[in-house]
């Protein structure tokens, strides 16, 4: 059982990496929010839990958040799993080593997916995506080859996220180093940090975090 981390700041790419270790190593992505929203319509125990927490605008407690990451790890089968979006802070990193410890698990690797930030800056702030079928484009280094219209589909519906703004990335930025800083350095401590390229093409950075996995087995 192979379970790692993807650390990196927004816009790093961690979803599509974390989508290629799915499909390719059968490995199972575990992001909060998703496990949440299922949590929350599944009417289980737990589910009741979060619902009643969710539905007074109260955060769920990093309790509630181990809880169901110890469902998903006794019930899914998988040939590892990718924790996204968690930990965020040095007590959830204790609590996730003592509910791997207790599941007879460990972690084996914590890949930071490191950038430059004015070069992650020009390249969010230059990314939209077709709202019909979902292709992402780049006004520098991949535009549409006919002006306003998807290559794929052909549809015109072209569209920017509101917070892909230089002025929103970077508070974003910020508040992801000011939470995450401690993290590395715990984990660097731990000797389970990999530092990576987080910028460099799709497949090299993939290649990269296939690396530090395979060093690990």
């Amino acid at each position: 059982m192979l379970n790692i981390i993807l650390l990196g700041p927004p816009g790093a790419g961690k979803g599509t990496q974390a989508r290629k270790l799915v499909e390719e190593r059968g490995m199972v992505q575990l992001s909060t929010g998703d496990m949440l929203r299922a949590a929350r319509t599944s009417g289980t125990e737990m589910g009741k839990k979060v619902a009643e927490v969710m539905d007074k605008g109260q955060l769920v407690t990093d309790e509630i958040v181990i809880g169901l990451i110890e469902e998903q790890l006794k019930t899914v089968k998988a040939n590892g799993f990718i924790f996204d979006g968690f930990p965020r802070t040095l007590p959830q990193a204790d609590a996730l080593g003592r509910l791997l410890a207790r599941n007879g698990q460990k972690l084996n690797a914590v890949v930071e997916m490191r950038v430059d930030d004015e070069a992650l800056v020009a390249r969010i702030t230059g990314r939209y995506t077709c709202g019909e079928c979902g292709e992402v484009y780049h006004d520098t280094t991949k535009p549409t080859k006919v002006d306003g219209t998807c290559d794929e589909c052909g549809s015109t519906n072209l569209k920017r996220r509101a917070d892909d703004n230089e002025d929103s990335l970077r508070t974003r930025l910020m508040e992801y180093y000011k939470k995450t800083s401690p993290l590395i350095g715990y984990y660097y401590h731990q000797g389970d940090l990999f530092p990576i390229d987080g910028l460099a093409e799709i497949d090299k950075v993939s290649s990269q975090i296939n690396g530090v996995i395979d060093h690990q087995n």
